[in-house]
């Protein structure tokens, strides 16, 4: 028997009760071109983030990335590894989709970080609700047409998530179930820039965790995204909080900055002093509260250690609420992306993703300040990018 984890709680009212199924637009998940498709630059992609218990005590946690990923364009270089697309997705008569993609990974174990965990090209399958091959009203499967299972799907009562992995450091069998309203409902959003060019993404900003790996049971939380983005990538901060009474903290700072120039993965260079936010956005799922606010002023600022990891320091308010947080990176996950433009030359985007231990957690409100004694476990991931894909 596999059992949950003991640091994350399910109680709540209200907007953070408790469910059985996951709500919102779970359709959505089996969808693309919602947008007409623009070559070079419409990106679709499946993305999991998990957060698991350390038995050894890291506070970051053990934590799984893992994405299935289809871009409309004929090469790109993924960590110098070229990836050639053929053609854009094709859609059967019942909604199936196939297309050429990639699944890529990497897994923390608490002390080392294995990337690629996966990086792997495949017709990437997509059946769900009603179609002869998925014979249910709801839920669905995105899977890699490949000798090892690279496999996420909901199933057909919309109360469970899977994720499938088998890979050379194990094999990963997870389920995602609900933990509460404002965390597992889907939330859709799309915007529009012009020019056909914008954006879509669908996310629930949490679920609790159970599964194996390797046999071995385990637990914890995750965080899902579908995105499909067709417009040239700026450099960006994101990142996310699960704390364990089921609140949620996140920010998002896209940004022109110098580094905006930069064509490798080096971290810190010198340019990298100053930042010009084109938008800033945050959201807090307060359960002690009962309530989710979101956040229109965000600053996000960095300091680095000597092996190069950052320290995230985050400081949001909206005139009700304010948050700041301190948050160290413990590792950096990268990936690299090297896209042919005119002339011969090459664009270029740099992606981290940092696993977080929180030092600092202080919310001021009009009932009072918490701190993050407050909170036993907080686990989290941060984003930062450079370069501009294009």
């Amino acid at each position: 028997m596999v059992h949950r984890s003991k640091h994350f709680q399910r109680q709540g009212s209200g907007l953070m009760a408790e469910m059985k199924r996951f709500e919102g637009d779970l359709s959505s998940l089996w969808k693309l071109q919602n947008l007409p498709p623009i070559h070079r630059l419409t990106w679709d992609w499946w993305w999991w983030l998990v957060m698991l218990d350390d038995e050894g005590g890291n506070p970051a946690g053990k934590q799984l990335m893992v994405l299935w990923s289809t871009k409309d364009n004929p090469l790109v270089e993924v960590n110098g590894h070229p990836w050639t697309p053929v053609g854009r997705p094709g859609f059967d008569n019942d909604g199936a989709i196939a297309m050429d993609g990639m699944v890529a990974a990497w897994w923390y174990d608490g002390e080392n970080m294995i990337e690629p965990l996966v990086l792997e090209e495949s017709r990437i399958i997509v059946l769900a609700e009603g179609h002869p091959k998925w014979p249910h009203d709801k839920g669905g499967v995105v899977a890699s047409h490949t000798s090892k299972e690279f496999s996420m799907g909901l199933t057909p009562d919309e109360s469970k998530f899977w994720l499938r992995l088998e890979t050379d450091h194990g094999d990963f069998d997870l389920e995602m179930e609900p933990w509460n309203k404002a965390m597992s409902s889907m939330k859709v959003a799309q915007a529009e820039y012009g020019l056909g060019m914008g954006y879509g993404i669908s996310r629930l900003h949490g679920t609790l965790c159970k599964g194996t790996i390797d046999g071995k049971e385990t637990s914890g939380t995750a965080y899902f995204q579908k995105v499909c983005v067709q417009a040239p990538s700026p450099p960006w901060f994101w990142g996310m909080l699960h704390l364990d009474d089921g609140s949620y903290i996140d920010w998002f700072v896209p940004h022109v900055s110098p580094t905006i120039t930069a064509k490798d993965s080096r971290p810190w260079k010198s340019r990298d002093i100053t930042h010009l936010p084109l938008s800033m956005g945050g959201l807090f799922h307060d359960v002690s509260r009962g309530r989710s606010e979101k956040f229109s002023e965000v600053r996000v600022e960095r300091t680095c250690d000597d092996d190069g990891l950052p320290t995230f320091h985050v400081h949001m308010w909206n005139g009700i609420t304010e948050i700041r947080i301190e948050a160290r990176a413990v590792t950096r996950a990268h990936w690299t992306f090297d896209q042919p433009t005119r002339g011969g030359l090459k664009s270029h985007l740099t992606y981290n993703e940092y696993p977080l231990d929180v030092t600092r957690l202080e919310i001021d409100d009009e009932q009072g300040v918490r701190t993050r004694s407050d909170w036993g476990v907080v686990r989290g991931n941060a984003e930062h990018s450079w370069g501009l894909l294009h």
